[in-house]
């Protein structure tokens, strides 16, 4: 079982990425040729959320079944550690926390624009966020 949602979090870190890619690129592009947020737009930003969220659950299970979990602790001078059991889980909440919040405030935005912007700035900031602590090593060493 665990294999299998490991493996599920992995494959699903590529949909997750695409999908939070094309919400910014189509806010930013939306924002800066004043077009009318429909409801295209929307989809297009809520199936970014969905899939931000579905990979942060996968990632709590994962995070708790892993057998390598209770033997990490205590074992933060190696970066590799750290990274995969403190700093990933940790920034990638936050980054969730932050597109949230941007689909939170675009749904108060009162003009086309601070729609677009609010899904821009904070779908930008968590997908840096989450680009940030990628484990990077493990994605390319298979």
């Amino acid at each position: 079982m665990y294999h299998f949602i490991q493996k599920f979090h992995s494959g699903w870190a590529y949909l997750a990425l695409f999908l939070l890619v094309v919400a910014v690129i189509n806010s930013i592009i939306g924002m800066s040729s004043k077009k009318v947020f429909t409801a295209n737009d929307r989809k297009i930003a809520l199936f970014g959320l969905i899939a931000t969220h579905i990979q942060l659950v996968v990632g709590l299970i994962l995070y708790f079944i892993s057998p390598l979990g209770s033997a990490s602790i205590g074992q933060m001078a190696d970066s590799n550690v750290r990274l995969t059991w403190l700093e990933h889980p940790l920034i990638n909440v936050i980054a969730i926390v932050l597109i949230t919040i941007g689909w939170s405030k675009h749904k108060k935005g009162d003009t086309n624009t601070a729609k677009f912007k609010s899904i821009a700035l904070f779908y930008f900031l968590g997908l840096v966020l989450i680009l940030s602590r990628i484990p990077w090593n493990l994605w390319f060493n298979k």
